[in-house]
C-alpha cells in the first residue's frame, strides 16, 4: 500500500478539467496536407508512409461511435516531468469510454520494457493510486534508444504476442521522434500496430503551430521560481552574496527565461542571445562583472543570476569545440576508454581537434575540460547537467572584479554562492495546469487511437483560455522533423523550439533587464497553489501567455 501525504489525499479527489469536445460525442474534422518544418525532400523520402497526413481537430459531434476492442501499450521515455501520471490517467479512462473492454498495459523502464516485454495491466485500481500525482514511479521510465532493426521486430514480436493493437510514447523530442520512427517501420511493415505521441519535456523546446506548450513546463517553473524567490528573500535579508543559479535547459533556455518573468533577477543569461552576439566567455562574465560593478556604486553587493544549463554550447567557440568533440569522441571512443588519466585524454582529444578548438579546450579549468569528455547520452548529446557552469562563472567573475578593483573600476564586494535546480522541479505534484492538460492530452491520445491514427502527436490548443474552450485533435510528427547531425551523420529529429529573441517573453526580460539589474525588485511566488479561486490556481505561465498574445 502506497504511504501518501495530506496533499497526495486531497488531490486524489481533483477532477481534472477538461476541453468540452471531449466530454461528449466527438466529431473528427481534418485540416489540409502537412509538410515537414525542414528538409522536406528528405524527411518525405525516409517516411513515405506517415509524411503529408493532416493536421486532426476533434469537436463536439451529435452522433456516438462505436469502437472495437482493442489492447494498447504506454511508455514513459526520458526524464520525468510533472503530469505524466495524469496523461496514463486520461489514457485510461478515454479508452475505457470508447470501449470497457479496452486494455491498456504499462510496459516498463521505457524503451527497454517494449523490447524486454516487461510490461504490467493498468487497472481501475492501480491508476486511481496515482492520479493528480508527480513522478513516472507508476511504470518507470528509461533513455534506451530504438534505432535498430532487430529492436523494431522484437516490438512488433512482443506486441503481437500480447494483442496490443497501439502503442503511446510519452516523450520528449528525441523520445516522440523515436514514435515516428516506429510508425513508419509498423507501417511498411503491415504489423496492424499504431503509434501515438504525447509531447513532454519541462524544457519547455517541444513546442510548435501544433503544440502550444509541452507537459510538466508549467509546473516546473513554478517549482523553480518557488525556490529563487525564496533564495532572493534571502539574499534581501542576508545582502552579502550573489547567487548563481543554473536551471535545466539543455538546448533552449525556455525555463530561465519564464522563471526570470516570474521572479525578477538582476540578471538573467539566455543562451540564443549569447549565440546571436556571438560573445566569447570573457564577453560573458564583463557584462555579469558590470553589473555587480553597478549594484555597488548604488550599496547592493548580493543580487540573483540565473543561467541556463546549456550555455556553454551557445558561446560559438564552445559550440564549435563541443561539436568537434562529438565526432572524436564516437570516432575514437575505444582509444579514449583504456586512457587511464584524464590527462592523456585531454592530450589526445586536443590532438584530434582542429588548434582553434585546442586552444579554447587547454584554456578551460581541468574540471570544465573533464566534464566536457563525460559519456555522451543515448542520443550523442553532451551531458551539460554534468558541466558546473555556475561555479566556473562565480570563479571568472571573482577574477574579472579582482582586477577592475586594481583599475579602480570596482570598490564592492563578491561572494558568490552556486546553486542547480534540476531534479527539484521534474517530479514534483503537477500545477492544476498540468493536471488538467496532461489528463486531456492522454484522452485525446486514447481518441487517436481509437480512429485508427498512427504516427500522430496528441495535441490540445487554445490553452490560456478555460479548460472547456481548448481544442483537442492531433498532428502529424513529420510535420515536425529536419535533419540534424546526431553521432557524426545526419538523422531525421523533430525541430527544437529554442527561444525567439523577436518573442513577446524576450522582449519582455529585455524591455525590464535594466530597471531588475540596477533595482532590488524581486518577486517571491511562493509554492503551487491547488486550492482556491481561479485566478491563483489555474495560472498558465508568462511565457504562454504572451506568446498567445494574453
Amino acid at each position: 500500500m502506497m504511504v501518501k501525504s495530506p496533499l497526495q489525499i486531497a488531490r486524489e479527489s481533483y477532477v481534472p478539467k477538461m476541453p468540452k469536445s471531449l466530454m461528449g460525442n466527438v466529431k473528427v474534422v481534418e485540416g489540409k496536407t502537412t509538410e515537414s518544418v525542414a528538409d522536406q525532400d528528405d524527411i518525405k523520402k525516409l517516411f513515405p508512409n506517415t509524411y503529408g497526413m493532416p493536421v486532426i481537430t476533434f469537436e463536439p459531434g451529435t452522433d456516438a461511435t462505436s469502437y472495437p476492442a482493442i489492447k494498447v501499450g504506454v511508455i514513459l521515455s526520458g526524464g520525468q516531468a510533472p503530469g505524466g501520471h495524469n496523461v496514463i490517467s486520461g489514457l485510461f479512462d478515454g479508452l475505457q469510454r470508447c470501449n470497457p473492454n479496452n486494455v491498456l498495459y504499462g510496459f516498463l523502464g521505457g524503451p527497454s520494457g517494449l523490447v524486454d516485454n516487461e510490461y504490467i495491466e493498468l487497472t481501475t485500481e492501480l491508476v486511481k493510486e496515482y492520479r493528480n500525482t508527480g513522478g513516472f514511479d507508476i511504470i518507470g521510465s528509461g533513455r534506451t534508444k530504438l534505432e535498430e532493426e532487430a529492436q523494431f521486430e522484437k516490438v512488433i514480436e512482443n506486441c503481437k504476442a500480447l494483442g496490443v493493437n497501439a502503442l503511446v510514447i510519452i516523450g520528449g523530442d528525441d523520445s516522440n521522434t523515436n514514435a515516428c520512427v516506429l510508425a513508419e517501420y509498423f507501417a511498411s511493415k503491415k504489423s496492424g500496430i499504431q503509434v501515438i505521441g504525447v509531447p513532454k519535456t519541462i524544457d519547455g523546446d517541444l513546442k510548435n503551430e501544433v503544440v502550444e506548450t509541452s507537459f510538466g513546463f508549467d509546473t516546473a517553473c513554478k517549482t523553480y521560481s518557488e525556490l529563487i524567490g525564496n533564495i532572493q528573500r534571502d539574499a534581501n535579508s542576508a545582502k552579502k552574496y550573489y547567487h548563481f543559479i543554473r536551471l535545466m535547459g539543455r538546448s533552449a533556455s525556455h525555463i530561465a527565461l519564464e522563471c526570470a518573468l516570474e521572479t525578477q533577477p538582476n540578471i538573467t543569461i539566455i543562451s540564443e542571445e549569447v549565440e546571436k552576439k556571438g560573445m566569447t566567455l570573457d564577453e560573458l562574465v564583463t557584462d555579469i562583472a558590470n553589473v555587480v560593478a553597478r549594484r555597488a556604486e548604488k550599496g547592493y553587493n548580493f543580487g540573483t543570476v540565473l543561467i541556463p544549463e546549456g550555455v556553454v554550447e551557445f558561446i560559438p567557440a564552445m559550440k564549435t569545440l563541443i561539436s568537434e568533440l562529438n565526432d572524436v569522441l564516437a570516432k575514437f571512443e575505444s582509444e579514449v576508454a583504456v586512457l587511464e588519466s584524464n590527462r592523456d585524454k585531454r592530450d589526445f582529444v586536443a590532438s584530434k581537434i582542429s588548434a582553434q578548438s585546442a586552444e579554447v579546450f587547454r584554456s578551460l579549468p581541468n574540471n570544465i575540460a573533464n566534464q566536457l569528455m563525460l559519456d555522451r547520452d543515448p542520443h550523442g548529446n553532451v551531458q551539460v547537467s554534468m558541466i558546473e557552469t555556475e561555479k566556473l562563472l562565480i570563479d571568472m567573475v571573482k577574477s574579472k572584479l579582482k582586477k577592475m578593483k586594481k583599475d579602480g573600476l570596482f570598490s564592492g564586494k563578491f561572494a558568490g554562492q552556486g546553486h542547480f535546480f534540476g531534479y527539484e522541479g521534474r517530479c514534483a505534484t503537477p500545477s492544476n495546469f498540468d493536471a488538467d492538460y496532461c489528463y486531456s492530452l492522454g484522452v485525446t491520445a486514447s481518441l487517436l487511437i481509437a480512429e485508427g491514427k498512427t504516427g500522430y502527436m496528441a495535441s490540445v490548443k487554445n490553452l490560456t483560455a478555460p479548460a472547456e474552450q481548448w481544442i483537442p485533435g492531433g498532428a502529424p510528427i513529420t510535420m515536425m522533423m529536419n535533419m540534424e547531425k546526431r553521432h557524426g551523420n545526419m538523422k531525421p529529429v523533430i525541430q527544437k523550439a529554442l527561444v525567439d529573441l523577436d518573442g513577446k517573453p524576450f522582449k519582455m526580460l529585455a524591455d525590464n533587464r535594466e530597471s531588475w539589474a540596477m533595482t532590488t525588485s524581486f518577486v517571491y511566488p511562493g509554492p503551487i497553489q491547488y486550492f482556491g479561486p481561479s485566478e491563483v490556481c489555474d495560472l498558465t505561465t508568462h511565457t504562454l501567455k504572451l506568446e498567445q498574445g494574453k
